[in-house]
């Protein structure tokens, strides 16, 4: 007896609108290998994705361009593809309306800002999707508004803010000049300057610190008005000793050290020396006027235990920084 005849019609099947590619035959057998088309294809599905559930991504800010109309576009690099975040997206510190030669002069400022920002690592939402060129516009301004909502307005099982006044957490280095950086914690940016990076006199922040760094930093204060508008002081020198203060031990009157000068300040002259206590001098022997990260040889006339340096003179110029 044969069995009844199924008059179900098959499923048809579902055909990519893109030509299949032919698989790579590989010298290990069973292994797969992927193509740079393949990688892509997973990066972009990935974007995709994050742009339908709105889930926030982190890249590199890499680019800032002009269009031809004037308007201002950072680019942001997410594994391979370009991410276009428009100026007022970008969420920075900007002035009120203005015209004419106001104007520029807040455009030529906005674009330093993005110059000393280019390396960092940004978080953006995709807030549009071109498929067929593969093209994402986004908002960092999203991103950022969000962190703050989580970090700073959400509590814990104790009911305490998750960040608060003595909290240490990792920030981003987004800029670095030489008297102080800039970093983002959260959400929320702020400049930190030498005084507060460390104990010992620093000359330039370039030498310790690169934007795309990240670094712990104690939260000193947090200023919570609404979500847009959000303030931090933070520090990095609270969560290292005060070495300078034991390398004062090491220094002995009337005795000569190697230093290098950190900053020239209406005559007064600040040094780092080699074995870490901080020096001040007021006088130099030298014919030559000493400049910022000159090395010298440096006399100690006193130590001041109340401020934590030695004072002294300049004796010679070792080597001037021209």
């Amino acid at each position: 007896m044969t069995a009844p005849k199924n008059h179900t019609a098959a499923a048809p099947r579902l055909r990519s609108s893109r030509p299949a590619r032919p698989s790579i035959l590989t010298i290990e057998n069973g292994d797969v290998v992927e193509t740079q088309a393949d990688r892509e294809d997973v990066i972009w599905h990935e974007i995709h994705n994050a742009y339908r559930v709105r889930r926030v991504l982190t890249g590199q800010f890499c680019g800032v361009e002009q269009t031809e109309n004037g308007k201002t576009l950072a680019i942001a690099d997410y594994k391979g593809f370009r991410v276009v975040i428009p100026l007022r997206e970008m969420l920075i510190e900007q002035g009120g309306p203005s015209t004419g030669k106001q104007f520029r002069d807040e455009m030529q400022r906005l674009n330093r800002l993005l110059g000393n920002m280019l390396g960092a690592e940004i978080d953006f939402v995709i807030r549009g999707i071109a498929s067929a060129e593969r093209k994402a516009v986004a908002s960092r301004r999203d991103a950022m508004l969000r962190k703050r909502q989580t970090f700073y307005f959400g509590t814990d099982a104790e009911g305490m803010y998750r960040i608060h006044e003595g909290r240490i957490v990792q920030a981003r280095v987004i800029a670095v000049a030489e008297k102080v950086i800039r970093v983002e914690a959260f959400g929320v940016e702020c400049s930190i300057p030498a005084r507060d990076l460390a104990w010992d006199w620093m000359g330039d922040a370039h030498e310790r610190y690169a934007v795309g760094d990240k670094i712990l930093i104690r939260i000193q204060e947090v200023q919570r008005g609404s979500v847009e508008n959000v303030r931090i002081r933070a520090d990095v020198r609270s969560l290292n000793p005060d070495a300078g203060r034991a390398a004062l031990d090491k220094c002995q009157l009337q005795s000569k050290y190697i230093g290098r000068i950190t900053d020239v300040r209406r005559g007064v002259v600040f040094i780092r020396l080699t074995n870490g206590a901080n020096a001040v001098a007021h006088s130099c022997f030298d014919y030559r006027t000493p400049g910022k990260h000159d090395d010298v040889s440096f006399v100690v006339t006193a130590i001041d235990e109340e401020r934590g340096v030695a004072t002294g003179i300049i004796t010679r110029i070792i080597r001037q920084n021209l």
